[in-house]
Parts: structure tokens; C-alpha cells; sequence
């Protein structure tokens, strides 16, 4: 088997959330646990930091990761989804693992004999399992793929358990009010265990999450409530200054633990979070020429804090803006800058909403522009159209991650 053959295997053989949505989404840890008892639960052999929330949880994973490295950790790191590569999701030390151990794994799995059949993500959570045993990291942080309770990586015991915060996203999954969605995230807190709220301003969900962690005998933390010195940082932007203090609140604990992070260290981490994780999607300059920025931010969340870092920009705003199809983009589009030109399109995955309809629903929020059936049409056209008026000007990315996967590439 080649890498190819391997990763289309993946991709064909077992549902992808990534690309189809809530029809590969499997509730339940039965399988996932079978599948890592057949690789001998790896897991068990190096602490794990678990990453939950609806927003910043891949900043905050990525941010820690960096941290841990610059203290001299051996770190794996399991995100979720990938933008280009699927081995971008498990990386060591930051480097992606290797395409022979991505073949090498999924051979073995074929020829286990097992008779369940894991989704994608299964799979993937427990291929990063084995990988980072098989590379004896000295530790690893673990972002959940969706919600908490029922995530394939729910089958770890962290040494730490993180909720950055909450909101609506994946209501169809995980609940339609905060409170459903703040039990199905709690789900990770586990007994005697510390675990870190990142937000706590929500009544409903630190009473929830509180409720949780008392019955669990789990010391809570609120992030949000604390004091720190302002670190520089590579991440950019007011929901970035949240997950900070999330972050610095994780090292705490950890150096309550015992774990060695210099005050060195934890500068380094925090200034270099991309070139030491191969972090990318995050407020990130693509192009200096047109100022194109791309951000991953998909949800109600996320555009609570985007609109004001867009409106920094006094020149023309063009948005270059698609969604997939189980979005409340409604309440997205609310949120939107009314006076930028908007480049509405579709990404290259099944599960990408159509431009035609985006553009409707967008009409009715009082946003104007043009649809296209690609992003790199939009983006292209929105690029000649801004040659002229460049001074102080940006052209947004976003939406989605695979508007932004889609412009990467």
C-alpha cells in the first residue's frame, strides 16, 4: 500500500465527518475502545493533556504543545480536522509523522481480522495513540474532535482536562441550548482530576460544569478569573488574550504537577506557536501584497471577535466567505461587516453549502457581492479587483475551514 492508496483507504472506506457531516458521526466509545484494546491501549503508556470547548481548543492544543516542546517534551499532538494533509493531525515535536508509519499502521489494522468498523476519526484517534507510543513522547496533547462525552479521544485519563469555553456549534450532535452542549463537553472531566474552564461569564455553564467536576472530585479552575502578566505572543486578537489566559492557567497546573516549564520557555512557545507545531488558520497573513488573511474561525463564536479585527482596516474589505451546509450561518452572516464587497463560494468538499444559496441568505442580512463555484475563483477575482485600491485594504478568508484549505492550496 502507498501513502495514496492509504489515505483514499481512509477516505472511502470509513465515513469522514470532514467531508459529509453528521452522517459520520458515531456516538459511543465501544468501538473505539476494541480497536484500541486490539493495539494494546498505547495510550496508557505517556500522560495526556485533553483539549476540549467550542472555540480556541486548537489554538490553546497547538499553544501548550509549543510550550511543552520549548521546556525540552518529547510532544504529540492530535488536532482536528487537517487543512492540506491528513498528517497534519498527528505531529511529534511538531513534524507530522511520516507517511510509512501512516501505511504501516492502516496495514495492520487491515490485517487484524476485526470485525467492527471504526469511522475515520476512530481510526485516526487510535493510529495517533499507537504513533506516539511507538515514538515514546514523553507527553501529548489531545484536542477532541466533537463535543466530549462521546469522542473517540474520550478513552484517555489526562493528567489535565481543558474546556476553553462554550457555544453553539454541532447542535444537531451535541444539544441545542448551552447547557446540553456544556454536559456533552463535560463529559471529559474525569475523577480527581484538575480541569480548566477557560470562560466562566455563562451562568448556566459553569454551573454545569461545576456540578460535574464536584460530583468527579476534580478541582476546577476559571481561567478567566485569574491574573497573569501579559505574554507576546504569535496569535493574534481579542479571543486570543481568552485563550491566553487558559493556556497560562494549564501551566500552572502543570508546574504544580512537577512538569519543569521555565519562564523561557513559555515566552518561546507562545511567540513561535506556528513555526514549533505547524499551526496555520489563525489570523494568518497568506499574501502581503493584496493583505490576505485567512482565519478558521467557523462558527457563532468565532464572529463574535472577527468583525472587529476586519473593521481594524479603514480601505476596502473584500470577504471571500463560504460555509458547509450544517451551519447556523444565519446567525454567522448577523455578525458580518455590512460595508466590505463579499465573494461568496463554494469549497471543494460534499458537504459545502452552495453559493447560490449563501448569496440568498446573505441578501437578506443586508451583505452584497457576487457567487462563485469555487474559492479559488472568488479569491482570484477578488484579488484583480482590489489592484487599485490596495492602501490599508484586506481580503478575508474564511467561514470555513475548507474555504481556508481551499485558498492554501
Amino acid at each position: 500500500m502507498t501513502y495514496k492508496q492509504a489515505v483514499e483507504y481512509l477516505y472511502s472506506a470509513t465515513p469522514q465527518f470532514q467531508q459529509i457531516g453528521a452522517a459520520a458521526y458515531k456516538p459511543g466509545l465501544n468501538t473505539v475502545k476494541e480497536l484500541s484494546a486490539f493495539s494494546g491501549d498505547s495510550h496508557k503508556n505517556y500522560p495526556t493533556i485533553h483539549v476540549a470547548g467550542t472555540n480556541g481548543k486548537g489554538s490553546t492544543a497547538h499553544s501548550l504543545a509549543a510550550i511543552l516542546q520549548s521546556a525540552g517534551y518529547r510532544t504529540g499532538l492530535f488536532t482536528s480536522p487537517h487543512l492540506n494533509d491528513f498528517r497534519e493531525r498527528i505531529r511529534i515535536n511538531g513534524a507530522m509523522v511520516s507517511e510509512e508509519d501512516v501505511v504501516s499502521w492502516l496495514e495492520k489494522y487491515k490485517g487484524s481480522g476485526l470485525s467492527i468498523e471504526p469511522s475515520f476519526f476512530e481510526l485516526t484517534t487510535v493510529m495517533a495513540f499507537d504513533l506516539f507510543a511507538k515514538h515514546k513522547v514523553d507527553v501529548a496533547v489531545i484536542e477532541v474532535g466533537l463535543g466530549g462525552r462521546l469522542d473517540s479521544t474520550n478513552i484517555i485519563a489526562p493528567i489535565l482536562s481543558i474546556i476553553t469555553n462554550i457555544s453553539k456549534d454541532h447542535v444537531a450532535q451535541l444539544g441545542n441550548s448551552l447547557v446540553s452542549i456544556a454536559r456533552e463537553k463535560a463529559g471529559i472531566i474525569k475523577e480527581n482530576t484538575p480541569v480548566i474552564l477557560g470562560e466562566g461569564d455563562i451562568t448556566e455553564v459553569r454551573t454545569v460544569i461545576e456540578e460535574v467536576a464536584n460530583g468527579k472530585n476534580s478541582t476546577l479552575t476559571i481561567a478567566g478569573e485569574m491574573n497573569f502578566p501579559h505574554y507576546e505572543r504569535e496569535l493574534r486578537g481579542e479571543y486570543q488574550d481568552k485563550n491566553e489566559k487558559t493556556i497560562l492557567a494549564a501551566v500552572n497546573e502543570l508546574r504544580r504537577q512537577g512538569w519543569k516549564i521555565p519562564e523561557k520557555s513559555l515566552e518561546y512557545g507562545l511567540l513561535h506557536v506556528g513555526e514549533l507545531t505547524g499551526l496555520t488558520g489563525r489570523w494568518k497573513q497568506i499574501d502581503k501584497e493584496f493583505n490576505i488573511v485567512i482565519d478558521t474561525g467557523h462558527n457563532e463564536g468565532a464572529w463574535q471577535y472577527l468583525p472587529e479585527m476586519i473593521n481594524s482596516f479603514k480601505g476596502k474589505k473584500r470577504m471571500v466567505i463560504g460555509f458547509v451546509n450544517d451551519k447556523d450561518v444565519d446567525s454567522i452572516l448577523e455578525r458580518m461587516p455590512r460595508d466590505a464587497e463579499y465573494y461568496f463560494c463554494r469549497a471543494s468538499v460534499p458537504r459545502a453549502l452552495d453559493e447560490n444559496s449563501l448569496l440568498e441568505k446573505a441578501l437578506r442580512h443586508g451583505l452584497h457581492g457576487r457567487s462563485y463555484p469555487s474559492v479559488n475563483e472568488a479569491l482570484s477575482i477578488a484579488k484583480e479587483d482590489s489592484r487599485h485600491d490596495l492602501e490599508d485594504s484586506i481580503i478575508f478568508v474564511g467561514g470555513s475551514t475548507f474555504v481556508v484549505a481551499d485558498a492554501l492550496k
